[in-house]
């Protein structure tokens, strides 16, 4: 592997350069379509309902259908980046994205309309796992934390502003029985700014090192950084990048705990948020409009939150508090439904809050858990197991509601944040370098030890 030349420095350690900026301008926009995709059915279905003759298992599966889309996507596009590289991924997705959310438009049959945001799923899944593994490996080692911790916010601002455009939209009078093709294929908007940013987006120079083609990536750094920057001076070499691996006995706590944690924090936040009205209805809160706007409101707070603090404290820490957190104030608003409005907007706004702290490690701790030959295959992994606890949550909280109500469905959600908390106590690793510096941990994952 190539060393430092005289007088040269790691491109890790430059400064933030326009390259740097191209990239992060490019992945954060596309977490902010990813977000807007993802949200925006919500809102399109409470137009659509009547309009297709959507019953709860149609409601749950029109919705949960990008998200089960999500866990292919993400998986096939893990194992291919980590083959064929980052560069050509990172556009192709955001162009496919463009085209689908068009074709949205012209749908009226329900199951063709799964069977599109399921593609769609696919997309988000993709630029899920070449974003973060792109950014991750660009960025400057001392912002790098800042800067994946920033992607989730990128992802919720996406989200939540879905929620609040989609009301516009629909509430534009004029528009008909078409009201939900325009709120549901706006994303199209989105996807055609990040395919627009990333166009000329060149390769990752870690995954090129890792491919032993060390001359190419030195010659992609000066060429984009700097001619007094040279390659990091890993002396190890090149691991197995074989999908087993991260099933090794060198791997497998990291991937379990990274497929159990994000799997156990997007199956209330989606089945909650993406079907709030049902939700908050079955709580008696009062309006559901106002109170989507709340709830949306504290997420973003939270997400600010999350952001500030992802720094200051370990990852264990951070990730036990929020799942124990998040549970605790969801079991109070379940077992006592007949709190005052005041009271029960209070708690909703908190739940929402700690739960939008959680999601900030969504995009911070898998590329730590990882090592370069193997981040897209995990990363990978990690979001398509996740998908699988999102997607059934979506899809299985209106048809549960519908037969045995609300109580049962929120109970549901109370025990997958308590074994998301159990299992990260039992063997999250520590990869915060403030914690993994001071204490020098025998926990350190492979990925933060070899970024």
């Amino acid at each position: 592997m190539a060393s430092k030349a005289k007088n040269c420095i790691s491109f890790e350690e430059a400064p933030f350069s326009p390259i740097h900026k191209k990239i992060a301008v490019g992945t954060f926009m596309g977490q902010i379509c990813d977000g807007y995709v993802l949200g925006i059915v919500g809102i399109a279905l409470t137009y659509a309902t009547d309009i297709l003759n959507l019953d709860g298992f149609w409601m749950g599966l029109v919705g949960a259908g990008a998200l089960f889309g999500i866990l292919l996507g993400s998986l096939m596009t893990g194992v291919i980046i980590d083959r064929t590289g980052r560069k050509s991924a990172y556009k192709l997705v955001a162009l496919v994205t463009l085209v689908l959310s068009v074709i949205q438009f012209f749908l009226s049959d329900p199951l063709t309309l799964v069977i599109v945001r399921f593609a769609l799923g696919m997309c988000v899944g993709a630029d899920y796992t070449v974003g973060v593994s792109l950014l991750s490996e660009w960025t400057p080692e001392r912002i790098r934390t800042k800067m994946m911790s920033w992607l989730m916010a990128a992802w919720t601002f996406g989200y939540i502003i879905s929620y609040f455009l989609g009301l516009l939209i629909g509430s534009m009078g004029d528009l008909g029985d078409n009201g939900w093709r325009w709120i549901i294929s706006s994303s199209a908007v989105f996807a055609l700014i990040t395919y627009v940013i990333r166009i000329g987006t060149p390769e990752s120079p870690r995954w090129l090192l890792a491919k032993d083609r060390a001359a190419d990536a030195l010659a992609l750094v000066r060429e984009r950084i700097g001619q007094n920057y040279a390659l990091p001076t890993d002396e190890e070499e090149v691991a197995s990048a074989s999908f087993s691996r991260l099933f090794s006995k060198e791997l497998w706590r990291n991937t379990v705990t990274s497929c159990t944690f994000f799997l156990c924090q997007v199956l209330p936040f989606f089945a909650i948020s993406i079907f709030l009205p049902v939700v908050v209805e079955g709580l008696h809160m009062g309006n559901s409009h106002a109170s989507g706007m709340l709830y949306n409101g504290f997420t973003l707070v939270g997400v600010f939150i999350g952001i500030l603090i992802a720094d200051k404290i370990s990852r264990r820490a951070f990730l036990m508090f929020t799942f124990y957190g998040a549970g605790a104030i969801l079991a109070v608003m379940t077992i006592w439904q007949d709190m005052p409005p005041t009271i029960a907007l209070v708690l909703l706004g908190a739940f929402s809050t700690v739960l939008a702290i959680s999601i900030v490690a969504e995009w911070l701790y898998p590329p730590e858990l990882f090592p370069t030959e193997l981040r897209g295959s995990g990363v990978g992994l990690t979001i398509a197991a996740s998908r699988i606890g999102a997607g059934m949550g979506t899809w299985m909280l209106p048809v549960i509601t519908e037969q045995y109500g609300v109580t049962v469905t929120l109970t549901c959600c109370i025990a997958t944040l308590v074994i998301g908390g159990v299992v990260c106590q039992l063997l999250a690793p520590e990869t915060s370098p403030k914690y993994v510096n001071s204490k020098a941990s025998p926990a350190v994952s492979v990925g933060q030890a070899r970024v």
